[in-house]
């Protein structure tokens, strides 16, 4: 039974990760201090493939321009090609535990695509969206 301890720890680190990790629910209720409404996965999946003119290019660009409409799927950036990780958490297990990142990713996607910082309620809105995919 010793030697097999290791392996079933092992082999249940994942889900704990996954069940213990989201940074969902303390972001939104962050967002929520902040001022925002309730959010809805609905205006984040309507905001999701909303084009914007994308200041630096001109082109008309989404979010769905790059991670695709499928987060279940990886995507790639518009104009370098590299390889964006799929969005959904069912799928890539990384994706939404980290509160650092989410904001920093929230900050650079944001100004890249709507030219300006994402509000807290679009935040808000996104995560649900995301994370119910």
């Amino acid at each position: 039974m010793k030697k097999l301890l290791p392996i079933i720890v092992l082999g249940l680190a994942p889900l704990t990760a996954i069940a213990a990790g989201s940074a969902v629910p303390d972001l939104l209720a962050q967002y929520k201090s902040q001022g925002a409404a309730d959010f809805s996965a609905e205006r984040g999946k309507a905001m999701w493939s909303e084009k914007h003119v994308q200041k630096k290019s001109g082109e008309m660009v989404s979010c769905a321009t790059c991670h695709g409409t499928d987060l279940s799927k990886p995507g790639s950036h518009a104009k370098t090609g590299k390889l964006i990780e799929a969005m959904s958490p069912s799928v890539n297990a990384e994706r939404l535990t980290d509160p650092a990142k989410i904001e920093k990713w929230f900050l650079r996607n944001c100004k890249w695509t709507l030219g300006r910082e994402c509000t807290t309620q679009e935040k808000g809105d996104f995560l649900t969206f995301i994370k119910n995919n």
